[in-house]
């Protein structure tokens, strides 16, 4: 069955069901930060909806969503239990590769991957925190 459906859309479903806490709650934590009377004073200079959203709440958001696009981006690289109930031929992830050759004891060939899993996440992590302090709105 998994095959008829494609394993790799199981793949993803399994994933957004497994970190769809971590992408809401990010969200929310930023949303919870705007501070009501910007939209209000939006609003009571004649802006339509649409409008608010795009150009207030859009750019007062940006730094939530991509904060949760990078925590759940770290968390499916290093994700192995979905990854291994859910494994399909040519699906094979840093992370599996890591889990089969520590299983088999074997260190010095699981380096490799693990520096590579390592520099996927550590990247944008790096470039999240160098670019988000530029568009912060800072209040008094």
């Amino acid at each position: 069955w998994a095959f008829k459906m494609g394993a790799p859309t199981l793949l993803l479903i399994a994933y957004m069901i497994r970190f769809l806490a971590v992408a809401t709650l990010t969200l929310a934590n930023n949303w919870q930060r705007i501070h009501p009377a910007m939209g209000e004073a939006a609003r009571s200079l004649g802006a339509s909806r649409w409008r608010l959203g795009l150009q207030v709440y859009l750019p007062l958001m940006l730094p939530g969503f991509m904060t949760a696009l990078l925590l759940v981006f770290v968390e499916v690289a290093k994700e192995v239990p979905a990854t291994l109930m859910l494994i399909f031929p040519g699906g094979e992830t840093l992370a599996l590769q890591i889990y089969g050759v520590t299983t088999e004891g074997e260190w010095q060939r699981a380096a490799p991957s693990a520096l590579s899993l390592l520099l996927v996440s550590l990247l944008p992590v790096l470039l999240l925190i160098f670019t988000q302090d530029k568009g912060r709105i800072r209040y008094a």
